[in-house]
């Protein structure tokens, strides 16, 4: 593989978990703007199955003068969840939902839920660990790094942060450990096996082209009551009851988010189980047929899957039928990796010096011929035109901040520290090809939504879990 800033395949969290894993701590701090989710085919919000990277976050340590005995709520395979970690999550999230101004569910229902996901969380990083996926402090390091960057803070400030709403970093820092752990597994036993067939994209380009004039992009809510695999007709009616009764209470006039933290099991029911803006495309075709039939603000009726029963809510839709083009960059850069024992502030400040000529008048050009440690250096840095999604996340949004002609700060990325120059940008039509990529991508993300959320239940049904009953 070219080590290039234009590969992707690099063995690392991708963007959009660390941008989830961002937003989750925005949302705990509040002290910044939460960031934009990416929208790129693939990267959007899953239904019924993403593995959660909103971060398990611990409460404020009791204080009291007396340690209770912690007894145990719940035995997961050879590992316990005990009630003081249950209370931890519950007083975090109780925090979460008043911030976002989601009115709580009984505290019996949000209990259930969260020990629900402790346990399905325990039982994907069990999986992983026993089957050698491993993240060494070096790769979390880097992670935790770049969770600060995106909040634009300091390590330090990031700890400061953390420590000022009562999160013990240590913990916080496991935490984000087996939040990784299980995207790897995620990405080995699901996203390695999904196909996408030629025969597959040519279907969907016929249909996006017979679509052009009406094509909609849809904002959804949604509640999943998952059915475990070859559940019993017991097991099936009360899962169906449980959906009914969630929906009655939403004809009643409760709020969808409270009701989606009390009933739904999909990975986003506490953050009101948005799927934000979605094409039709990438909707499982039950939804598409549940929506059409709505306006703005309604919800459907039950709607029965393979994983369960679902409940949509229409939050708003618009037209999407502008000709497809996509915003190109051109660009030349200077990498500077840390070889031979180089540290990060000698990398960042080799490249602070470079930086500081190139304002005062050096040709970049020149200076990316002699010093620059990658490929493009024989052409003075030059990239090229450069589509999105063509360049690793970190410098391709460094890039989309810069104006043309401008000149970055040094910035790093997973192959050292860069500055880059933005020359000019132009839209273009998607290419044939681009298109077949993208209409592929669409694919394969929702096949892979749906082969995770069956791997996640198929999990689970093999797993021992007993529950232990509160002690009269």
């Amino acid at each position: 593989m070219k080590s290039s800033p234009l590969s992707r395949n690099v063995n690392r969290i991708s963007a959009p978990q660390l941008l989830l894993l961002a937003a989750s701590l925005l949302a705990l701090t509040g002290h910044a703007q939460s960031p934009i989710l990416p929208t790129a085919p693939g990267t959007s919000p899953v239904i019924g199955g993403q593995p959660r990277l909103d971060t398990k976050l611990t409460a404020p340590s009791r204080q009291s003068g007396v340690i209770p005995l912690d007894r145990i709520v719940a035995v997961v395979n050879n590992e316990v969840i005990t009630q003081g970690e249950l209370t931890d999550q519950i007083a975090m999230v109780t925090k979460n939902l008043q911030k976002q101004g989601t009115a709580l569910p009984p505290a019996e229902a949000l209990q259930k839920q969260l020990l629900e996901r402790m346990i399905n969380d325990l039982i994907q990083v069990q999986e992983a660990k026993e089957t050698g996926i491993r993240i060494d402090d070096g790769t979390l390091d880097k992670t935790l790094q770049r969770i600060a960057d995106e909040n634009s803070v300091s390590m330090t400030e990031f700890r400061r942060l953390l420590e000022q709403d009562g999160i013990v970093y240590q913990k916080f820092r496991e935490d984000i450990r087996n939040q990784v752990v299980m995207s790897r597994l995620r990405e080995r036993e699901v996203e390695g096996s999904v196909g996408v067939t030629e025969a597959e994209v040519d279907t969907q380009l016929a249909l996006e082209a017979r679509d052009a004039t009406t094509n909609q992009e849809y904002r959804l809510a949604h509640i999943l009551v998952l059915v475990p695999e070859q559940a019993t007709t017991q097991q099936i009616d009360a899962r169906r009851k449980r959906a009914m009764q969630a929906l009655s209470e939403l004809r009643r006039g409760a709020e969808f988010a409270q009701i989606s933290a009390q009933f739904s099991d999909a990975p986003d029911a506490l953050q009101g189980g948005s799927l934000g803006w979605r094409e039709a495309n990438r909707l499982p075709s039950i939804f598409v047929e549940a929506i059409n039939t709505l306006k703005s603000g309604e919800t459907s009726d039950i709607l029965r899957s393979p994983n369960g029963f679902h409940i949509v809510k229409l939050l708003d839709k618009r037209g999407k039928n502008a000709v497809p083009s996509v915003q190109q960059t051109r660009g030349r850069h200077i990498l500077i990796r840390n070889k031979d024992g180089m540290t990060d502030d000698e990398a960042r400040s080799r490249l602070q010096r470079l930086r500081e000529r190139i304002v005062g008048g050096a040709d970049f050009a020149e200076l990316a011929k002699v010093h620059s440690d990658d490929p493009s250096s024989g052409k003075g840095g030059d990239l090229g035109w450069m589509s999105p999604g063509d360049t690793v996340p970190e410098f391709e949004r460094v890039m989309n901040q810069l104006r043309d002609n401008e000149l970055s700060q040094p910035f790093q990325s997973p192959f050292g520290w860069h500055i880059v120059q933005v020359q000019e940008r132009r839209s273009e039509g998607l290419s044939e090809e681009r298109k077949r990529a993208v209409a592929r991508n669409a694919i394969r993300a929702r096949k892979a939504e749906e082969a995770y959320t069956d791997w996640l239940r198929q999990t689970r049904d093999r797993a021992f879990v007993e529950y232990r009953a509160e002690e009269k």
